[in-house]
């Protein structure tokens, strides 16, 4: 069955990929509209979140951001799929680096690398850093339950000579990397929330104290690795900009949950500039220690 699934839905996918980027984003506009005014899917976990964390603005900026977001998600969404056949030339105009020197001055330092992102304006396609690095990139993602789907998935962001490591498979994968001598930047969308009786750090976000994802920063004490935070901006429809701020070197001398402290505090100010570009959708205060 899952197989079937994949056929019937695969070809709309691509379909969907080779759409001009007029009517690629004309289509968004239509999902826009079939997701939030129709399904209203997540809407209750969306204006909640947003709710929580910005309760400085009106109701009437609140419900702003709400539709904005709606609109961004579902173009990012669907510049997940155009990424099956995007051209290398075409996604390096789209996706630019505004300060890639910084990187390479890293990479000459010998030492791996932690890349912390957040989700947050467009980390899909943030795959086009392996086109600008000598290092070998590697993105740490949760597996897909349809074998077909994680496969496709796999398929597109390992499209740029990037790789993906399952998160149960990191820890293993990078001693074999160090072991071989490969050196590599691994990236972790490192705003997800952790389950509570795992977690071994707390710390205040958007107003609220909340349970911190330390597993970026623990890998990278483990195994004498840099830290980068990756600030993702969007420009306009379709196009980002994104710059690297170091949040670590000899992350061993520093004193634990530091690193994830400062990581929070960079995402905190990019959602604070422009709220509509973060995934409100995800229940990222649903463990908060604040409730009432």
């Amino acid at each position: 069955m899952q197989l079937v699934v994949y056929l019937l839905v695969y070809p709309i996918l691509w379909c969907i990929s080779i759409l001009p980027f007029p009517i690629f984003y004309f289509f968004s506009d239509l999902i826009y509209i079939l997701v939030y005014r129709v399904i209203g899917y997540r809407k209750k976990v969306v204006r909640s979140n947003i709710k929580l964390t910005l309760p400085h603005l009106s109701e009437k900026e609140q419900l702003l951001v709400e539709k904005k977001f709606y609109k961004h998600m579902c173009d990012m969404f669907l510049e997940m799929i155009k990424t099956l056949t995007i051209s290398e030339k075409e996604m390096k105009k789209r996706f630019v680096f505004t300060n890639i020197e910084l990187v390479h001055e890293f990479e000459k330092k010998n030492k791996s690398i932690v890349l912390m992102c957040a989700h947050y304006a467009s980390w899909e396609w943030m795959i086009i850093l392996g086109k600008y690095i000598s290092f070998k990139g590697f993105g740490i993602y949760k597996r897909i339950r349809n074998p077909h789907f994680d496969k496709l998935i796999r398929d597109i962001r390992s499209k740029f000579d990037a790789a993906l490591i399952d998160t149960k498979s990191t820890i293993k994968a990078v001693n074999e990397n160090q072991e071989k001598g490969i050196m590599g930047i691994y990236g972790f969308v490192s705003d997800q929330t952790p389950v509570p009786y795992r977690t071994h750090y707390w710390e205040t976000f958007m107003g609220h104290e909340v349970p911190v994802h330390t597993g970026g920063e623990m890998l990278a004490k483990k195994t004498d690795m840099n830290v980068l935070y990756l600030k993702v901006e969007k420009v306009k429809r379709g196009h980002y900009q994104a710059t690297f701020i170091p949040l670590a070197e000899n992350v061993t001398d520093i004193p634990n949950y530091d690193v994830s402290k400062k990581f929070l505090q960079e995402v905190e100010k990019q959602i604070y500039a422009a709220p509509e570009y973060y995934f409100w959708t995800h229940k990222r205060w649903k463990f908060r220690r604040d409730k009432e």
